[in-house]
């Protein structure tokens, strides 16, 4: 095989749930071949590195296999390998959220007449 579509190629990874959501990510910015936005046409070969961003998490890996099929998810993580660097710093990432809350975390919808006299006694 000597090339395959770039979103493809995410979708049978595991990158992205459905190719659509993959095309998607391509076309809006959020997956980079080699340093540079491509498009969701583009083939990638074995050796490309892909910087790739689902939400929050951001990878960046190095194709080491193509294939234009879905399967296990152990087989899909044999088509690529996470950079080092792109494994710390999605550990530190995901330390960082099991130990920081969100300062919306508590809000629940609009405030209730107590919670909106709360705040005005503190504002």
């Amino acid at each position: 095989m000597a090339g395959i579509r770039i979103d493809k190629w995410l979708w049978a990874a595991r990158f992205f749930k459905t190719r659509s959501l993959a095309t998607d990510a391509v076309g809006g910015g959020k997956v980079k071949l080699n340093g540079a936005p491509t498009k969701p046409a583009r083939d990638v070969k074995v050796g490309d590195r892909l910087d790739i961003c689902n939400g929050d998490t951001r990878w960046t890996v190095t194709i080491l296999g193509l294939s234009d099929k879905r399967g296990p998810a152990p087989e899909a993580r044999l088509l690529y390998e996470e950079t080092p660097e792109s494994i710390a710093a999605r550990e530190a990432e995901q330390m960082r959220r099991k130990f920081t809350q969100e300062p919306a975390a508590e809000i629940h919808g609009r405030p209730t007449k107590r919670d909106r006299r709360q705040m005005d006694r503190l504002g």
